[in-house]
């Protein structure tokens, strides 16, 4: 074998080990973030069957409605927002977690079909809504009913 062939073979490599363990690093960090941009796309109803993302989705998925929630009261409460505004955005977001979550259409049912339904819990949630909403002399608390639709959320497993 030729001198330089054999150094090359049998000696330290030509470059520093740090461009190795970079080229690796890059290449872990473009796999993670293909990983991470096919995760992010899922419908929920397949996130929902996995098992350590499904967590992370229900978590994620409290938050950002919990925080919509809190949006409508403060516009509720700096008069931005009438009660019954505020009422059907709570009910629309409301709705929208309980189909993010279950894969349940709630946003298509009666209050009497949830309360017949897996999402039981939130029917008297939308019953107090509903009377914000539809009715100018409701005695419920626009305060009380968003709390209480905020628990719900938090509170969903």
């Amino acid at each position: 074998m030729p001198d330089d062939l054999l150094r090359f073979v049998s000696g330290p490599p030509p470059y520093s080990l740090w461009w190795l363990g970079l080229a690796l690093a890059l290449i872990l960090l473009v796999i993670a973030w293909y990983a991470g941009v096919v995760v992010w796309t899922l419908p929920s109803r397949q996130l929902r069957r996995l098992p350590v993302i499904r967590s992370v989705h229900g978590y994620a998925l409290r938050k950002r409605f919990a925080r919509s929630i809190r949006k409508a009261v403060a516009g509720h409460r700096s008069g931005d927002l009438t009660a019954a505004e505020a009422g059907a955005r709570i009910s629309r977001t409301l709705r929208g977690f309980l189909y993010q979550a279950t894969g349940t259409p709630a946003q298509y049912m009666h209050v009497d079909m949830m309360l017949s339904s897996e999402l039981a819990a939130a029917g008297p949630v939308f019953a107090a809504l509903n009377d914000v909403q539809f009715n100018s002399d409701s005695r419920e608390d626009m305060s009380d009913v968003a709390d209480t639709a905020e628990e719900l959320i938090r509170t969903w497993s």
